[in-house]
């Protein structure tokens, strides 16, 4: 169970900090529910307790994992196999898993391809998207402002 101030990870949405917890009646239905700020998109969220296991909510990485990362981002093979598509699926399931490797494999993979092609506007809003799920957890997981967090990754992976 989280507490209020606990720095999250939301799949879905990214970085956050618990504001409050509290009773809500939904549906006729009474739960306990997390209100989460999320500042890089500028929205509260409200999530049932119940189901942050099941949505992949998680505590912030540690800095040095964090460090650990963007030292290591650029390592790795970009797999390519399989049509545009198939890739485009392992790509968003691999973002909605929360795992904050498997998010920068995507950012890694997308930055390859489009230095050798234009990537299309699915896959640039992919990219965009990714990007701006890590940065929400950099400025957490540092104590920066979101456009230091940006250049951050920057300096480890040249984003085109």
């Amino acid at each position: 169970m989280f507490q209020i101030g606990d720095k999250i990870f939301y799949p879905a949405q990214g970085g956050g900090t618990i504001e409050t917890i509290e009773e809500r009646e939904v549906f006729g239905e009474t739960q306990m529910y997390y209100s989460i700020s999320m500042p890089h998109r500028n929205m509260q969220v409200m999530i049932p307790i119940d189901k942050t296991e099941q949505l992949g909510i998680r505590h912030i990485v540690e800095p040095e994992q964090l460090d650990k990362l963007l030292v290591t981002i650029n390592e790795g093979e970009t797999d390519m196999s399989g049509n545009d598509n198939q890739l485009d699926r392992k790509n968003m399931l691999k973002i909605r898993s929360g795992n904050i490797y498997e998010g920068a494999e995507v950012i890694r993979d997308l930055v390859r391809i489009s230095a050798k092609r234009k990537l299309g506007t699915t896959r640039k809003n992919m990219l965009d998207n990714a990007l701006q799920i890590l940065i929400s957890e950099i400025v957490l997981v540092k104590g920066i402002p979101k456009e230091q967090a940006s250049d951050l990754i920057e300096r480890f992976i040249h984003i085109q």
